[in-house]
This record gives structure tokens, sequence and C-alpha cells, in this order.
């Protein structure tokens, strides 16, 4: 950002700051000078008297666009300096008919234009510029066009707030219509090239067509010049993402897009709004229509941070005084209720990179001077324990280490075929648009595919580890909603990937078993590591949620009655476009619902007193029974005197039948009394079995 030290001067009293004096106060503000040089041989060259000025070069960090004028930069001077900052003052102009009667508005995108205001001024005279003001803009390298336009220019090296102008007999139906582009369409920019607009990329259009990329650049159909005399001045204001996007896709930098990419406050647009107007009228005469189109959506309610001046000192360093606190808080425009630790702070709205209280205790150190707190020989560093959530992810990582998983980092973007398997119903991927992601450009909707990638480059390599190879990572993943908009869908999650043994070239129907059993235990020693024995998982059989996964071994993971993610196997087209041919188990769980399970709940009780007594079921059941279903049936029971009920096994052959197989439980019983006597547990397990008949349609085993 350029600073004129001359045109500085103009909002501070008193208005003697000298170059040195402005680069040592801003320094010292934290925004270091990159060079800096004398200007004068724009004015000399157009044949005005020549006032050297001094030109600076200013580093202004990304969070800090309202830095991006001269008065920005004056109020951080007069912070500094002690000066009083001069608001730019103008004689309001006469007004004449309504605007409604020449113009209409009608703003469409609300959601990435949060404010567009427009004024119409009839009857202007296209001329050149004053000397004043022509000279102020060749100052900063800019070349003066005409009265108006500079007016524009001027307005947004003062207050950081850009403008355009529109000649109103060439809008199309008198009509401004803020919008999406169509795909395809077409504009001529003020640079005279054919822009070629995609869907996500907003404009400015008037009845029949685009007049303008939003944020970035005007178009040449509607380009006020010589023949112009009734003009349409819009202040607006922009989301940045939009504006960024646009602007690097075209590769079309400009001192508009620069400002709107880093926020321009949609609360400060009535202050440009009225000072552009009154400039233009001023300069290029003619009348201002009473009243303004402002179209949008509602403003944000100031921001109310309490702010503690005990912990500002206690994080600087230094022993800043509470009023000199709340003086120099105020002197960069944060309004201040209260005192001390009571305080209560609403930064200004072009402060939009103020949110937190840690925020404004960096502003009084910034401006308390960042030189006169003490470099210290040693740290006085009290070493306290890690918080929770970082203690869960040890024991987690402790966890999946101990039963062989080793940790993976891959890459967040994958294929768009490798992303589609695992893409929820109802979810489209995210797509980003970058020429170094033309092969990986999604977002990846899970980390199973890159885990997937890591388990090929292994099998390539020739890796293996007793009981196969096991991986896991935790990662954000990302989708957005299917339907218009784009509602973006963010969550954490740990991923799971492990080998199924297998003895044979194909897996028996037992291997897939204990494949899906192997996963399960996993997630069960997970969850008792991190929530206790207590945590209840629960494997309920469902429809995968993606078609990654096979439809026949499936399931959600249900932690204390809330759902934690799903396990399975992987289809088989899966594991072939992964060059992989032995089956997988995969798991996908939440991972801040997992860590949410720490600290582990214990219980201690004594050791049982008097023994129990056992007794192993074996019920044949039709195929398609699962053991979630017997296991719910036992509970349901409510035998009196039953302490667990455990899964032993399952057998599938002859003697169980085509169709059917043997699933056998265990039943634990015991009276913490006294000692349980047989005949007391038979008639229980009996009324157990007959349940079983009616419900599952099983029969006892012999």
């Amino acid at each position: 950002m350029e600073l004129s030290v001359r045109w500085l001067n103009r909002y501070l009293d008193p208005a003697d700051a000298t170059a040195d004096e402005v680069e040592h106060a801003l320094t010292n503000a934290g925004f270091p000078i990159e060079s800096r040089r004398v200007a004068s041989a724009g004015a000399a060259q157009a044949g005005r008297p020549c006032h050297p000025d001094t030109v600076l070069d200013v580093e202004i960090t990304s969070n800090r666009g309202d830095c991006l004028s001269q008065v920005g930069l004056a109020r951080e001077v007069a912070a500094v300096t002690g000066r009083r900052l001069v608001m730019p003052e103008w004689v309001e102009p006469r007004r004449g008919e309504p605007v409604e009667g020449f113009l209409t508005l009608e703003n469409r995108a609300p959601e990435a234009c949060p404010r567009f205001t427009a004024q119409v001024i009839r009857g202007v005279t296209i001329g050149p510029s004053p000397a004043w003001l022509g000279e102020l803009l060749e100052s900063l390298g800019q070349r003066p066009i005409n009265n108006v336009v500079d007016v524009t220019n001027f307005l947004t090296f003062e207050l950081g707030h850009p403008s355009h102008v529109f000649d109103l007999r060439a809008l199309a139906g008198g009509r401004l219509v803020i919008r999406w582009a169509k795909e395809g369409e077409t504009l001529r920019t003020l640079d005279g090239k054919d822009r070629t607009l995609r869907a996500d990329e907003l404009v400015v259009a008037d009845a029949d067509r685009a007049q303008s990329l939003a944020g970035v650049i005007g178009g040449a159909e509607s380009e006020v010049g010589g023949g112009t005399t009734d003009v349409v001045l819009e202040v607006a204001t922009w989301e940045p993402p939009v504006v960024r996007r646009a602007a690097r896709r075209l590769g079309i930098r400009t001192d508009a897009s620069h400002r709107f990419e880093r926020g321009v406050a949609p609360a400060e647009l009535d202050l440009a709004a009225r000072r552009a107007a009154a400039l233009i009228v001023e300069i290029a005469g003619g009348t201002l229509c009473s009243g303004m189109l402002d179209e949008g959506r509602a403003l944000s309610p100031a921001r109310t941070i309490r702010y503690r001046a005990s912990r500002a000192r206690a994080l600087i360093g230094v022993d800043v005084p509470d009023a000199e606190q709340a003086r120099l808080l105020r002197s960069i425009g944060v309004e201040t209720d209260g005192a001390g630790d009571a305080m209560t702070c609403v930064p200004p709205p072009f402060r939009l990179d103020l949110e937190r209280e840690v925020d404004l205790v960096e502003e009084v150190a910034r401006l308390h001077g960042l030189d006169g707190v003490p470099v210290l020989d040693r740290m006085p560093v009290a070493v306290r324990p890690p918080q929770q959530r970082e203690r869960a992810m040890r024991e987690m990582h402790a966890a999946l280490e101990g039963l062989g998983f080793y940790e993976a980092v891959t890459f967040t973007f994958v294929s768009e075929d490798d992303a589609a398997p695992f893409m929820p119903a109802g979810l489209r991927a995210v797509r980003v648009d970058d020429e170094r992601r033309k092969a990986e450009p999604v977002c990846r909707p899970s980390a199973l595919p890159s885990l997937l990638g890591c388990r090929r480059a292994n099998r390539a390599a020739q890796v293996t580890r007793p009981g196969g190879v096991r991986l896991y990572e935790w990662s954000a993943n990302f989708a957005e909603i299917d339907g218009p908009g784009a509602q973006t869908v963010e969550n954490r999650n740990l991923a799971l990937l492990m080998d199924v043994p297998t003895a044979g070239a194909r897996a028996t129907h037992e291997e897939l078993q204990a494949g899906v059993r192997a996963i399960r235990g996993v997630v069960e020693t997970v969850v008792a590591r991190l929530g206790g024995e207590g945590a209840g998982v629960r494997l309920v059989a469902a429809s995968p949620y993606a078609p990654a996964f096979r439809a026949d071994a499936f399931a959600d993971v249900h932690v204390n009655g809330g759902r934690l993610g799903s396990v399975g196997l992987l289809a088989d087209a899966v594991l072939r476009r992964h060059d992989l041919d032995h089956p997988m188990a995969a798991g996908d769980l939440n991972l801040d619902a997992l860590l949410a399970l720490f600290p582990p709940k214990v219980s201690i009780r004594a050791l049982p007193a008097f023994p129990p007594i056992d007794r192993d079921l074996s019920l044949l059941v039709p195929e398609g029974t699962a053991w979630e279903r017997v296991r719910s049936l036992v509970e349901g029971a409510n035998l009196p005197l039953l302490e667990s009920v455990e899964f032993v096994g399952t057998y599938r052959g002859k003697q169980a039948g085509a169709g059917r197989k043997s699933v056998t439980l265990r039943l634990t019983f015991r009276d913490a009394g006294r000692t349980l006597r047989r005949e007391e547990v038979e008639p229980q397990v009996a009324g157990l079995v007959d349940r079983a008949r009616e419900e599952l349609g099983a029969e006892l085993r012999a």
C-alpha cells in the first residue's frame, strides 16, 4: 500500500507529520516500510506546479484491510503520535427528483453481496479533474482519467472503499441487477478484453446483460466518457471469496479487488457513498437525485467483547495501567465501557479483524510499543497438564498402535473416481479450481480412498505384517449438500483400514466374518480406552451409506445410544480399482464424538464373593439373523440373575441345515449374596429358549 505523506497530513491535526516521523510511527505500530520515494514528476509533466511529496510503500497484513487507505493509516499514525484524526468534511449537495424515477435496483445474491447502494447524479459535465485531485492521484502512480472516474479512484485510496460509476443511458431498462453470471456469459471489461464468465462469478447487470464483474472490474459498454451526462454511483461490498475466485481465475488484479478480497465493512458504505456523491457534484456539477437505493441483507449487530485489563498485563508482560489500556483502545476507534476487569469493548465496524479479547490485547501491546516488551534471559513457563482433547488423542493413538495399526498422513485431495464410491447419498463433491489439482480436484469425503492408495503402495513394495497391514488416519472430510447453493458439510473422522487374512485365493464366509469381528474388536478397544469399560458399543446391521461397502457386511456403530460411525467390508469394485486382491475391513468414526468419551468412566467394586453359573446355548436360527437381534432378545428378557451375555461362535454345516446357522452364546448367572443352585437357573434358560423360538424361529441345537 503506497502512502502519500502530504495526502496523509490532510487527516491529521496538527498536520505537520514528516516522512521520517510517519515511517517511525507506522513501523512501531506493526506496519514496516518497504521503500520510500519522492513523488513530483507526475505534476511537473502535467504542466502544473511541482509540490514534492514523499511516498512510502507500507506493508499491510491481509487481516488489516482497513489500512488500505490514507485515512486508515492516518488513524494509526494519530494513535501512535498523539495527534487528532480529522475525518474528511464536505458540503451536502442540493437534492433533486427521487432516484426511483430513474433507476431500479435488485439484489438477487445477498449471500454474496451483503450491501449494494446506488445514487443517480444528473447533468454532470465530464472533463479534466482539478489540479489538487490529479496531483494526489499521480503521487500514488494513478493516471487521471476524467473528473467523475477520478473521484471513484480518489475514494478508493482515501477511505479504502472502491466505488464505480455507470453511464445511466447505457443501462438497459434503467435497471441494476446483482446476480450470478450465466455459464458462458461474456463481458467486455474496461481493459478492452472480452471475458467469458462462469456461473459462480457475480456480476452487476442491467435488464439485458452484465455490465461489470462484481468487485473486480467494470464493463466497457457502460463506461463514463465525454458524452456522459447522467451517472449511477455504485458503492457496495462483496464477500471476499467471491471476488478472490473471479479475480484469480481471470487473472485480473485491480485496486478494488485487492481491497474487497480483504473485506470492506458494509456499515461504512453510507460515509463513502455520501462523500463520493458530494465530490462528483462539486467537481463535475449536476444534480444529485434525492434518496439512495440500498439492497442487501440486514447489517450484523456490533460485536461486544469482554475485556480484562489484568489478562492483558499477564499476556503482554508489561504493567500497562487500566486507564492507559482504555485510552489506547479508544485511540483506534474502540468504544470502551467500564474499567479494569469489567470492561466492555465494541470494535468499530471497519475493524473486521477484532473478534476476541486477545485481539484487543494485541492492539494494546502494539500501540503501547512492542519494543517496550522486555526480552528475558529465561522464560517463566508454568508447565500445565495437557488439555483433555490432547490426552484423548494420545490414548487413541496408543490404543491403535497397540493393535498393530500404523498412522498415515495423506493429502486432502483425491480424484473424482476415487471419491465417488465414498460419497453419501444427498451430498456432492467439493471441487477446487486449481491448475495444480487437475488430476485430484476433489476434497475427499473420507480418508479411506487415501488409505487405500497407501495400501496399494505397500502391496507394490511387498510389505507384509503378521495378521495383515493395518492403517489409520484422522482428518477433515468435506462434501456439499446436493441442491441449490453451496452449503458445505465438514466433519473430522477417524478412518480405519485393515487386511482380512485369508488362507486361500478366495476368502471363505468364516474368514470374512472374522474380518468384521476384528474391526469390531478394534472399535470396542478404542472406545473402552477412551470411555471406559462401561461405554457400551453396539453394531446395528444397516444399509451402507455409500457404494464403497458391501451390503451384506456393513453396520452402524452406536455408543451409549448415539451413532459413532460405521464399519464393514469394502466392496470388490473398490478393491479392484486400487489393485487389491484380498478383502479389507474399514471403519469411519466421528472423531469429535469419539474424543468426547474421554476421560474414561471408572468404577471400583469388590470382587464377587460367590461363583457364577455359566450356560452355553447353541441356537439354530435362519441365516439372516444378526447377532444383535439375539443379544437384544436376551437383554430384553430381563432375567433377574443374568450377569452377562457373550458371543462364542457361529457354525454352518450339514448339522445346522440349509439356510440356517448355529449361534452359540454364553450366559453368566450370579447372585451377589449367596451361591446359586442349578435349579434356579434352568427355568430362566428354558424360558429364554421358548422366547427365542417364538421371536426368532430358533431351535435349541442338540
